[in-house]
This record gives structure tokens, sequence and C-alpha cells, in this order.
């Protein structure tokens, strides 16, 4: 599908963003949403507990698998929103780093939000996403 994805850079906004700022999917038969994706194992637990890029990489690696559950891979993927349990901004970017590594040269847009807590006990890091599909 990933060449039904055109992916927008607004020349009058800043290119020093790690993104593009909107995305465009053509012939689309198929949208796929992801819940958040998680830092569980296969048992649910929590794994890394204290470690942003630890729970990045499960995180991605559990988006991967849902996406893949429904047909779609990284190259699918419109839209992507990273939430990260901390205040540190520090925090925000190792996150974001593992996130874009795994995404490569598929700069989707996306949203990286800092919030006060997460779902799981222990969780720091969860990314949802929106794939197209023809």
């Amino acid at each position: 599908m990933s060449g039904s994805i055109e992916l927008i850079r607004a020349p009058r906004l800043t290119d020093q963003a790690p993104y593009a700022y909107a995305a465009v999917a053509s012939d689309v038969r198929r949208l796929v949403f992801t819940a958040g994706a998680c830092p569980l194992d296969e048992a649910g637990a929590t794994v890394a507990v204290g470690d942003v890029a630890g729970q990045a990489e499960q995180v991605m690696a559990n988006l991967r698998t849902a996406l893949a559950a429904a047909g779609a891979t990284l190259t699918d993927v419109v839209k992507t929103t990273v939430y990260v349990a901390s205040h540190d901004r520090t925090d925000l970017v190792t996150a974001w780093d593992v996130v874009r590594r795994h995404f490569a040269d598929h700069d989707a847009p996306s949203t990286l939000l800092g919030v006060t807590v997460l779902g799981y006990p222990d969780q720091l890091v969860e990314v949802e996403a929106v794939a197209a599909l023809r």
C-alpha cells in the first residue's frame, strides 16, 4: 500500500520536524485503527520497567504484530500518536527516537505527547496508529 500513501511536506512550515505534516492515502479500501500498542509481553506483564527505550522497543514490536494481524505493515501507516508517561522532554525524545528508527524513511505524520499516567502498571510508552490498505 505504501505507494498509495503520499507524505506531504508543507514548504511554509519548518523542515526541522522529523515527520511529514500530512499524509494522503489514495485508493483506500480499508482503514486500520490500532489500539494503543503497550509494552506488554505475551503473558501481559509490563516489560523493561523504568526503561523508556526498552518499552518503546516492545511497543513497536507489538504494533507491528497488531498491524500484521490486520494485513498491514508500518509502511501502510498514515498517522501515529506516541504517548510517554513523563514530564521530562528527554524521555519523550528517547521514545520518539525508537519509534522513528522503526519507521525508517516512512515518516508519517505523528503527535508526541507527554502524559501523566498510562493504563498499565509501570507503563511509560504507548503508540497508536492508523493505516490505509487497498
